[in-house]
């Protein structure tokens, strides 16, 4: 996992909450997945680049993306 991560998980009440490995409580909350993912995006973007994890509803990771300036542990190999 990268050291500067946000992870985008299932809240209660079905709200999408974004959260920082090591803290106890959510970043933020969301109402959909989406606006919680561009959120955490956005705030990686500010503090030098990072890791998002994306959780589906049950909880296991779905997606996840490298957020510049930080270097992707697996880039794409066509350079089109």
């Amino acid at each position: 996992m990268a050291k500067n991560s946000r992870h985008v998980v299932r809240g209660n009440g079905g709200s999408w909450n974004v959260k920082q490995p090591g803290v106890a409580g959510p970043q933020s909350s969301h109402r959909t997945q989406g606006q919680a993912e561009k959120a955490a995006k956005r705030d990686l973007a500010r503090h030098g680049g990072g890791e998002v994890v994306v959780h589906g509803r049950d909880g296991r990771i779905r997606d996840s993306d490298t957020v510049a300036p930080a270097r992707d542990p697996f880039p794409p190999r066509d350079k089109k």
